[in-house]
Formats: structure tokens, C-alpha cells, sequence
């Protein structure tokens, strides 16, 4: 009997091997904590520095310690606001850092507790009742901005924010927090790293509170009359996760300012999940790590890589 030889069917390939290829790479926002606000006609305190980055190196079956940085504490009566936490990404080979906001100055105490501290954004300089102008902080280069600077005998300044310098008051009206900055990483565009509102002054002639800057700024502390609910008002906190700066306090005493906002950690990478960490969510063609405080980072072996067939006819 012959020998009857099988041929492949038309269009038939032999598969020959798989190539690899690596996209090592993600994308990263890091937003440190907000400044706390100042007492007694207080600044607004300045956002935590906002930092973001595409095309970010990683490697594959590695950890990356993430820290979230917490808000600077709300201030006593008399004193000024608290610097928020630094944020950051690092490993040993890798260390990326944003700078906590700067705390506010303190009105009606003037000297060295006046003035607002320097920070990823600068807290408002302190006003109400201090003899001088008081300046606002100094904001990091790429992370931030200065806060405003407060007026003697009138409102405080607002902290700077991300997006934008704080600003000085108008008359007895607190100033207002600068804005912050949208980033797209979540899977919608979301504005972080807003600062404080300026605390109105202490009087009964008018004015309104500085109000804070958009994502996540906390309004400045009004004054009400002699005789109403409360004379005086504290400031609003930043809001959670978004590094905003605390509001001042207003001139009535007491009225302390408020907590800066926490900040946030975001990474974010192309294709489906291939690390750990975080809470992990998806958008179209995307994979997202949001830390909401302190974490790990860890990716998998196959991270990045993409695996291609080729054959021959």
C-alpha cells in the first residue's frame, strides 16, 4: 500500500515562536499634604506640592513604598498653622518626593509666628491686627505657588495652590486660596491641591471670608457680630485626599485655623492589572492604583511585557 501524504489546509500557518517586547513604563501623580491654617486672623495654608509625570521607568517584580503625606494640624489660639507631610514614591533606586504645604501666620500676634511658611504651595501670611504687612510663604518650583500676603489691620492671605498664588486681601475680606490642579489619572479629570482661605478680620464693618481655592481648599473663618452664635469662626479643613490647604481662623477670638487636607498617590499604567497595591480600579485601556495612605506598590514579574506569535506559511 502507498504512502499518503497529508498536506495543511490553505492559509494554514506553523507557528515558529513568540517575540517579547517590555513597556515598562506608568504614570504617576504624587499630592503631599495641605498646610494647616494660622489662629486669630490666620492665613490660609498652602495645598500640598502637586507632581505628576507620564513615561515613569518601573521595573518588573519590584516593591515601591508609597507614602501619603497627612495634613499640617489645625493651630492653637495665638499660633500659626503646621506644615503638611511630604508624599512619595521611592525604593532603593528610586526616591520621588512632593513637599507638604506650607502652614499659615497667625494674626494679632505679630513676629515671627506671622509671616506664612514656605512649603509645596506657601501658607497666607497672617492679618487682623498685627502692625505690618506679613508675607505668604514661599511655594516649591514645579509643585506650587506663594500664598498671599496679609495686610496689617485687615484680612489674612490666602495659601497658594497649585495652579495658582494665593491671594492678598481686600480690606477686612480674607483672601482667597489659589486654585489647584486637575489631573486625569483617576479616569476623570479631578482637581487637587487647592489652598486656604484668609481669615476675615475681627470687626463688625463688613467683609466676608477668604474662600478656599478649588480641589479641596478649606474656607477662611468668618466674623460674626457681637451677640450671634458664635463671634468667631475657625476655619474650614482641607478636604480629604486632595492636599488642600485648612482655612485661617478669623480675628475674633478664638478661632483657630483648620487641618490641611491629606493627599493622594496615584499610578496608573496601560493594559490589564499586572501589580498590587492600592485600590485598583480601570478605565479604558488603563489600570489605577490610588493610595489614600501609606502602601506598597508591587509589580508582577510579566509587568509591561507583551507577548507577539509570528509563523510561517
Amino acid at each position: 500500500m502507498g504512502i499518503r501524504r497529508l498536506g495543511r489546509p490553505t492559509g494554514f500557518n506553523y507557528p515558529v515562536g513568540l517575540s517579547a517586547t517590555s513597556n515598562t513604563v506608568v504614570d504617576y501623580l504624587v499630592v503631599a499634604g495641605g498646610g494647616g491654617g494660622g489662629s486669630n486672623g490666620g492665613g490660609g495654608g498652602g495645598a500640598g506640592g502637586f507632581r505628576t509625570a507620564s513615561n515613569f521607568s518601573v521595573s518588573p517584580s519590584t516593591n515601591y513604598t508609597i507614602v501619603v503625606g497627612g495634613g499640617g494640624p489645625a493651630s492653637s489660639p495665638g499660633a500659626k498653622g503646621s506644615n503638611g507631610s511630604n508624599s512619595g514614591i521611592y525604593n532603593t533606586s528610586t526616591s520621588f518626593w512632593s513637599t507638604g504645604g506650607g502652614g499659615a501666620g497667625s494674626g494679632s500676634v505679630p513676629g515671627v509666628i506671622s509671616p506664612g511658611n514656605a512649603g509645596g504651595s506657601g501658607g497666607g501670611g497672617g492679618g487682623n491686627d498685627t502692625p505690618t504687612n506679613y508675607p505668604g510663604g514661599a511655594g516649591t518650583p514645579g509643585q506650587g505657588n506663594n500664598g498671599g500676603t496679609g495686610q496689617a489691620n485687615q484680612g489674612a492671605g490666602g495659601g497658594g495652590g497649585a495652579g495658582a498664588v494665593g491671594a492678598s486681601p481686600g480690606g477686612v475680606n480674607g483672601g482667597a486660596g489659589g486654585n489647584g490642579t486637575a489631573s486625569p489619572l483617576s479616569g476623570t479629570p479631578v482637581t487637587y491641591a487647592g489652598g486656604g482661605g484668609g481669615g476675615q478680620r475681627g470687626t463688625a464693618d463688613g467683609g466676608v471670608f477668604g474662600p478656599g481655592g478649588s480641589g479641596g481648599g478649606g474656607n477662611g473663618g468668618a466674623y460674626v457680630a457681637p451677640g450671634g452664635p458664635n463671634p468667631g469662626q475657625g476655619g474650614v479643613a482641607g478636604s480629604p485626599n486632595t492636599g488642600g490647604g485648612g482655612g485661617g481662623g478669623s480675628g475674633a477670638t478664638p478661632a483657630i485655623g483648620a487641618t490641611g487636607g491629606s493627599g493622594i498617590v496615584i499610578i496608573r499604567y496601560a493594559g490589564s492589572v499586572a501589580a498590587g497595591g492600592g485600590a485598583v480600579t480601570t478605565s479604558p485601556g488603563y489600570t489605577i492604583h490610588t493610595f489614600t495612605g501609606d502602601g506598597t506598590f508591587a509589580t508582577n514579574s510579566n509587568f509591561g511585557l507583551s507577548l507577539t506569535g509570528y509563523s510561517i506559511n
